[in-house]
């Protein structure tokens, strides 16, 4: 997962054409986050069993079509199932819209349309990751990733509020539409796109395809790794705030204003780490850059779980978020850097797929153990998992250094 030296990378300009892009799928991404917060207020007013549904609507279809999603992108080529999937979601809000403004939407239409958004997203996911691979050269993949993910951030941010400010003032049908047109706006910039790859369809199963990628991470030791290290990540790292946050608040009897702002410190350490990188660039050792990330989100779960106070909460997430943005952002160049470039967007869909995998297993076990033992002996459970996981990585980083410089002596 390295090099032989840990100089930063020279900052190089990234091309006009992947900027365009960038802002386009970012646009896209405020949207998507506005009707996310808008499906799951209109779902919360069918009660809380038809919130939990929708929400798990969405994630089922997502996870289980995501490695066949991937085989159709690379089979079909990233930018035509890109612009595939774009213009089905337009397809898909634009409908919802209709639907909300004429008919209502039911518990059942809600759903309908999770399941629609899901589907949709398996196979338009791993052909947006594949395409920096294909916008940039290999040099300027750290820090085009390392914009992407600021940008991502930055997307779920402004779309959060917008979209309860769109739904609590206008309804689901206006956030749908304003989501119809940001999906207008990066389908224009993909039409424009002139890729360095974009094959016409191949041969084979698509199923055989699938796990054909499966076949590729398993032979290469590098992918393996940086796969294995990403699960542990998910498994560590994302429940701390997400899940872990809220519980420690009501354990501690902060009033209810105390708990945003883990999120919040989370959210800022993230998108502060990740625009250092895209503007400085990242360390050219990405394994030890990757262990370095995982220990700073280990320190920073460590303080969240002794934090007294709701101001040392949002600290220590804030650690807990850099920690992982620099994770991020060393590891995603490998993953993608790393896959031949006739398995682009099915190495996007293992990553993205491992993550999910990881977490639905983490979740209600951390939250078991937060409920029998103490919210704060479960973060310290995360923190020595990911802890561990970072000096391994550390570890072996320094390792192949040390063995790659008794070869040249």
């Amino acid at each position: 997962m390295g090099t032989t030296t840990t100089a930063v990378t020279a900052p190089a300009a990234l091309p006009r054409t992947y900027l365009w892009w960038l802002a386009g799928t970012r646009a896209s991404a405020v949207g998507d986050a506005a009707l996310a917060t808008a499906l799951g207020w209109t779902a919360a007013g069918c009660g809380g069993a038809t919130a939990g549904l929708v929400l798990t609507a969405v994630t089922v279809p997502r996870t289980v079509l995501l490695l066949f999603g991937g085989a159709v992108a690379d089979r079909f080529g990233a930018r035509r199932t890109a612009l595939a999937g774009d213009g089905a979601m337009l397809l898909v809000v634009l409908v919802l819209a209709v639907v909300d403004r004429t008919a209502g939407s039911t518990a059942w239409t809600l759903l309908g349309f999770a399941l629609l958004i899901g589907t949709v997203d398996a196979f338009q996911l791993p052909a947006s990751g594949a395409l920096p691979r294909l916008l940039v050269g290999p040099e300027q993949l750290p820090r085009a990733l390392a914009l992407r993910q600021a940008g991502g951030q930055a997307a779920v941010l402004l779309g959060a509020p917008l979209g309860a400010l769109l739904v609590g003032a206008a309804g689901l049908a206006v956030t749908a539409l304003a989501d119809a047109v940001t999906f207008a706006a990066v389908l224009a910039v993909t039409l424009r796109l002139r890729t360095t790859a974009d094959p016409g369809p191949g041969s084979g199963g698509l199923f055989a395809g699938a796990v054909d990628g499966l076949r590729v991470a398993r032979r290469s030791r590098v992918l393996r790794s940086a796969l294995a290290l990403a699960a542990v990540a998910a498994a560590g790292v994302l429940p701390v705030v997400a899940l872990l946050g809220p519980l420690l608040v009501r354990e501690r009897g902060w009033d209810a204003g105390a708990a945003g702002l883990p999120a919040a410190g989370q959210a800022f350490g993230m998108l502060a780490a990740a625009l250092f990188a895209a503007r400085r660039g990242t360390l050219s050792r990405p394994a030890l850059g990757a262990g370095l990330g995982l220990l700073a989100a280990a320190l920073g779960t460590a303080a969240l779980a002794a934090a007294g106070t709701p101001v040392g909460a949002a600290a220590a997430a804030a650690a807990v978020g850099a920690g992982s943005s620099v994770f991020a952002v060393h590891l995603g160049p490998v993953v993608l850097g790393g896959a031949p470039a006739t398995h682009l967007a099915r190495l996007q869909a293992l990553l993205t797929f491992v993550q999910s995998a990881a977490l639905a297993l983490a979740n209600p076990a951390w939250g078991a153990l937060a409920s029998g033992a103490g919210t704060p002996v479960a973060l310290l459970g995360c923190a020595l998992l990911t802890g561990v996981a970072g000096g391994a990585a550390v570890l072996a980083a320094a390792g192949r250094r040390e063995a790659e410089g008794g070869l040249r002596g």
